[in-house]
């Protein structure tokens, strides 16, 4: 390969080493352009893989873009292609090649035999992410079912630990604790931990079922990873939830009381953030947590405004959402970080997203008309009715005090008369005795 060839298919990647006495693996990153795919969708995706390989602890010190027609079975971007990589790897030095697309277990083991290192891809450095950043039982014990569901078909062998405390991006386990490589103890091992995500996705459903019976609206928070979901989150609520300039700081869901004012509460969900081509494993084995989003009455779908593709980056929280079963609720499109953009770009996205609330979380800006906007959401999801209930049927009014809002009440010979605002899911309880 020539060096002209090489400055025009490589950028140079920079990554600051902050403990020069600790040895960082330097990583080779590699992205795969096929038919339908744009240079720039897979240039913005090879950089996203260099921030999360740096926050996997590695160094990204180099990247292709590979174009292809086909995947190669094989190898994904075919053996002659490999070798020459596999060259240039080698008199790089580097410890390990990470792949923008997912490998078969069968193409991770070809390649590492060309390349005479490791080799993953995004899921493998995705999970090395959350095995580091899980905190919470329930965050872990998701982690580990992810990892091990990843980990079980690329098993060979015995005598292997699945689960280890190294220093490379896919060497991080669950724990401390290695586990053997034996299929048998591994399915074992899943159902156990599928078992307890089962118990805590009751729990979390109990607790939401209380917030229903209460009539408390429901409102999650989703967007892009790093997109300052979490800064919103105490900006509104005083929550005090960690909030770092890094991707996944968030993994388990938070939640929090949201005063909406004139007396009205809602309750709000921090939740795990997104990325473009997030494993399906992993959205499997956060189910329970992402159940925050399919069950709210309203999602606040946060985007940086200030990133170089936002509208990437909504694409593929809708692409979850959709995964979820959550593409159905209303959502309120919420630009964040407009302190960190010019007046042209912030006119620029205004032009472009009229419907949304710009706000800067951090400067805690526009968060006045982003509670208003939401009062004005909500108020979409209920009906205003008269309703003529007999004094036989008492308990109707007592429950139309617990779903709704009474406006006015009134008693005549018959029964009583009320003017109240219901949910839409709960006119069909009173419709009977509607007036009108």
């Amino acid at each position: 390969m020539t060096s002209e060839h090489q400055s025009r298919s490589r950028r140079r990647l920079t990554a600051t080493v902050t403990d020069l006495d600790v040895a960082v693996q330097k990583a080779f990153l590699v992205g795969v352009q096929l038919p339908g795919m744009t240079t720039v969708e897979e240039e913005n995706s090879l950089d996203e893989l260099a921030l999360l390989t740096e926050t996997a602890g590695s160094d990204p010190i180099d990247q292709e873009l590979v174009k292809r027609n086909v995947v190669d079975p094989a190898t994904f971007i075919g053996s002659g292609k490999a070798e020459e990589l596999g060259s240039l790897t080698k008199a790089l030095d580097i410890d390990v090649v990470v792949f923008d697309q997912a490998l078969s277990p069968a193409q991770q083991r070809n390649l590492h035999a060309i390349f005479k290192c490791d080799v993953v891809d995004r899921e493998a450095v995705i999970l090395d992410i959350f095995a580091q950043h899980a905190t919470s039982k329930v965050g872990s014990i998701q982690v580990e079912l992810a990892l091990l569901r990843y980990h079980l078909p690329r098993l060979r062998g015995k005598g292997t630990a699945l689960s280890q405390q190294g220093g490379g991006i896919g060497t991080r386990g669950p724990g401390e604790t290695k586990l053997e490589t034996d299929r048998r103890r591994i399915l074992a091992r899943i159902s156990k931990l599928e078992k307890q995500l089962k118990d805590a996705a009751r729990h979390r459903e109990t607790q939401r079922k209380r917030r229903r019976r209460a009539e408390v609206p429901q409102i999650a928070i989703v967007g892009y990873t790093n997109a300052g979901k979490s800064t919103l989150l105490n900006a509104l609520t005083d929550a005090e939830v960690l909030v770092q300039d890094q991707l996944f700081a968030t993994l388990d869901s938070t939640v929090r009381k949201l005063d909406l004012g004139e007396g009205r509460d809602a309750v709000i969900a921090d939740t795990v953030g997104f990325v473009r081509r997030l494993p399906h494993g992993l959205v499997e084995s956060f189910r329970s947590t992402l159940a925050e989003s399919a069950e709210a009455d309203l999602l606040l779908h946060v985007v940086d405004g200030s990133d170089v593709d936002p509208k990437g980056q909504m694409d593929a929280v809708l692409d979850v959402l959709a995964e979820i079963g959550a593409n159905e609720i209303p959502q309120l499109l919420v630009v964040n970080k407009t302190d960190l953009l010019s007046d042209a770009d912030l006119e620029r996205l205004q032009n472009l997203w009229p419907e949304a609330v710009f706000i800067s979380a951090q400067e805690s800006k526009g968060l006045s008309t982003l509670r208003e906007t939401i009062n004005e959401e909500l108020a979409k999801d209920l009906v205003t009715m008269t309703l003529a209930i007999p004094y036989e049927r008492g308990e109707l009014v007592a429950a139309a005090h617990r779903v709704g809002e009474v406006l006015e009440e009134k008693h005549d010979e018959e029964g009583s008369i009320l003017e109240v605002r219901l949910p839409l899911r709960e006119v069909d309880s009173f419709s009977q005795f509607s007036t009108g």
